[in-house]
């Protein structure tokens, strides 16, 4: 990949995490809860949104070494749960608005791949696009404290199992290295048959 092509993958990787972000801070405020608005953390403006090492620093070291896999997340919008309308879903809404909003940028991406003739360079920042939000609609569906599919999830179990996994993640989540610590593990173990799958349902969304 060539230097430019790495710049722009990070550009990309970054507003796509960005946006992700926002979405949940827009949910988290449609639903009662203004701790992200109050914080100045609705804004597309990527500096407040920035992790050194999510954002920056992870990126630029997957993308320079030639990974198979690439991922990286912004700083969690602040919300408070009990702020939230009351709700069995209230908190599985917010958590799922940010990997929806990769999921319908990826599907606008590929839309216009598929109706619009482009020039082949247009063509491959496009698919670009619709790589790394497959990737983190994906990745954030991981039913692992921290990430969203936690929440979603917690949100579907019934009776006593969702009440064991919602123990397990309080727990997991009060110590937020050991969540992240399982998912690296998962990325090492299974990062390139993940990434092998991300690019089969991008090549789908964008219909090459």
């Amino acid at each position: 990949m060539e230097f430019t092509d790495t710049i722009f993958l990070i550009v990309v990787i970054i507003f796509s995490a960005v946006i992700h972000e926002v979405m949940h801070g827009v949910a988290a405020d449609r639903l009662g809860d203004p701790t992200a608005r109050y914080a100045g953390r609705l804004t597309l403006n990527p500096i407040p949104h920035l992790d050194p090492i999510g954002s920056v620093l992870l990126p630029i070291l997957l993308a320079f070494s030639g990974a198979s896999f690439f991922f990286a997340w912004a700083k969690p919008v602040p919300y408070n749960p009990f702020n939230l309308r009351p709700g069995r879903f209230s908190e599985a809404i917010v958590a799922a608005a940010g990997p929806l909003s990769n999921l319908v940028l990826a599907l606008i991406t590929g839309l216009l791949m598929q109706t619009v003739s482009l020039a082949p360079e247009v063509n491959a920042v496009l698919f670009l696009i619709v790589v790394v939000n497959v990737m983190l609609f994906l990745f954030n569906l991981f039913p692992i404290p921290p990430l969203d599919g936690s929440k979603i999830l917690s949100s579907l179990l019934p009776g006593a199992i969702g009440r064991v996994y919602d123990e397990w993640r309080m727990r997991m989540e009060s110590n937020p290295f050991l969540g992240m610590g399982l998912v690296l593990v998962i990325i090492v173990v299974f990062g390139q048959a993940f990434g092998a799958f991300v690019f089969s349902v991008a090549r789908l969304v964008a219909g090459v």
